[in-house]
Parts: structure tokens; C-alpha cells; sequence
């Protein structure tokens, strides 16, 4: 038997790394439903990548008072600003251009779109770029005296992949609000912390709606029949329908004619999981395109 003794000094080889239980519950997906091996197989590269890049970042330093929490509210103005996302830009560098591989690979953007957003990455002005993203987002909603605010508009494959690379450094920043129960103030539709609009939903065990944010995962209490969208809450004017199992909903607004998707943990054995939830669901947000429905 041949076996191996590392040289004197030789660092050990590193254990492989365990899978974490989103990518376990995407596996488990892709085995019962190979038709999303596709979706499947791309998040759980974008989730890999993601994760390596969060376990470095640090959390922000934020005034999180409640006087100040309560102040925001009442402007309608998330708490996180801009200068205060624990951004590394050589991390920040390697998420986009490793997102767009990615989406690339899979045929999520076209080559030229790749071969833009790629010179965006490698150019100067990136932070610059991913100050508008975030500021188009964080600022469209302030009502404070009446001010619009002037945020400059991102282009859709831009904000695409920047909603994706962001997320390590945003996700960060939630974990450090998440649990504070000053949140339970925050009255409004668009994220307490970085403004962005909800694209998926949980109905508690106590059958309350949390509203999940796209940009950094924040979840946070909202009215359970009331469009986040645009706040219409004429019932007459809401359709639902979910999945034979129920374990999925679509919550669609016949007055602004956009839907969210709902995961139901009143019948759950887990926890909701935006990243495998959203894949899980693809079937729904084709039933709800089909019925003149836009997420």
C-alpha cells in the first residue's frame, strides 16, 4: 500500500468545504424536478460564489437607534447609506465578473451584454456605477419634506447583475438589523435597509405576511391583502392562486397588474429559502405572465 506523508512543514489539506442547506434543498429540487436542472445548477453556482465572498465581509457600522429607526420610518427612508456598505473592491471586482460568467454560461445575458458589463467590472468608475444602482433604489421612495430625489436610473442588465454581486456585502449588512426589534416600526413596502422592493414573501405559522427584500434579503412585516406595489387593498381587486400542494401562493393585483410570490410556513417543514423558493416557483411566475401578471 502506497501512502502519502506530507513534507516537513506542509500545510495539511483544507476538509472540503460542507454544503450549506440552501444548496441541499437545490439538489433535492433538481432530483424531483430535472425540468429546473438548469435554474438549478446556475444558483447554485451564483450561491457558492456568493458565499465565499460574505464570509469576509464585515458588518457595517450603522446607527441603529431606535429613535433613529423610528425617524427613518416616518421618512420613508431606509437606514443604510451608500458609504456605509463594508465594500471591498477587489471583492466587489471578482463578484461581477464571476456573476457574469456565470449568467453568461447559462444563457442569462447575450455576448454583448457580457462584453458590457465585463468592461464595467474592469473599469475605474465601478463605484461609481454601484453608488447610482444602489442610490436609484435606496432613494426613490423618501417623502421627507416633499423632496423627489434625483437618483440616476439604472438599465435592467445592469441592475440584474449588480442586484446578484451586491448581495454578499447587502446580506451582511441585514444580519446586523434583522433581528432588532425596533424593525417591527418600519411600516412601509420598499426594504427598512437599503430601499429595495420586495420579490418574494413568507406567511408566518401565526399567519403573518413578511415581505423578503431583492436586494439584501431583509424581511420585515407587511399587510397580508395589501399590494405592495402600488397599496391597493380592495380585496375584490387581489387574485391568488397557489400550487396543488399549497405550499406555494401568487398574490396578483388586478389594479397595478404585478404579483409576489408567497411561501406558506403554516404548512412548511422548513424555513422559507428565497434562493431555492425562487426556483422552486418558476412554474408560478409563468402561470402569472400568462395571465397579463409582471413580477
Amino acid at each position: 500500500m502506497i501512502s502519502f506523508v506530507p513534507e516537513p512543514g506542509a500545510r495539511p489539506p483544507r476538509p472540503p468545504r460542507s454544503e450549506t442547506r440552501e444548496a441541499v434543498e437545490l439538489r433535492a429540487l433538481k432530483e424531483h424536478h430535472p425540468e429546473l436542472g438548469d435554474a438549478v445548477d446556475m444558483h447554485l453556482e451564483l450561491n457558492e460564489l456568493q458565499r465565499r465572498i460574505q464570509g469576509r465581509v464585515p458588518l457595517p457600522a450603522m446607527d441603529l437607534r431606535a429613535d433613529v429607526i423610528s425617524r427613518h420610518n416616518a421618512e420613508a427612508r431606509p437606514l443604510l447609506r451608500f458609504e456605509e456598505i463594508p465594500l471591498e473592491l477587489s471583492d466587489l471586482r471578482l463578484m461581477v465578473r464571476q456573476t457574469v460568467d456565470v449568467l453568461r454560461r447559462f444563457g442569462a445575458l447575450d455576448e454583448a451584454d457580457y462584453q458590457r458589463v465585463q468592461s464595467i467590472g474592469r473599469d475605474m468608475t465601478l463605484v461609481t456605477v454601484v453608488s447610482q444602482w444602489y442610490r436609484s433604489g435606496a432613494e426613490r421612495h423618501v417623502v421627507a419634506l416633499g423632496v423627489t430625489p434625483q437618483a440616476s436610473e439604472v438599465d435592467a442588465v445592469v441592475d440584474q447583475v449588480l442586484t446578484l454581486a451586491m448581495r454578499p456585502f447587502l446580506t451582511r449588512c441585514a444580519e446586523a438589523v434583522q433581528q432588532r426589534p425596533d424593525l417591527g416600526v418600519w411600516t412601509h413596502s420598499h426594504c427598512a435597509l437599503c430601499g429595495g422592493e420586495p420579490d418574494f414573501s413568507v406567511i408566518t405559522p401565526t399567519a403573518e405576511r413578511h415581505l423578503i427584500c431583492s436586494r439584501c434579503g431583509l424581511r420585515w412585516k407587511f399587510e397580508p391583502l395589501t399590494c405592495p406595489y402600488c397599496r391597493n387593498s380592495d380585496r375584490s381587486l387581489i387574485t391568488s392562486f397557489a400550487t396543488p400542494d399549497g405550499q406555494y401562493r401568487v398574490y396578483a393585483c388586478d389594479a397595478c397588474h404585478r404579483y409576489l410570490k408567497a411561501y406558506d410556513g403554516r404548512r412548511a417543514t422548513r424555513p422559507v429559502m428565497p434562493i431555492v423558493d425562487s426556483v422552486a416557483t418558476l412554474p408560478l411566475d409563468a402561470a402569472a405572465i400568462q395571465r397579463g401578471y409582471s413580477s
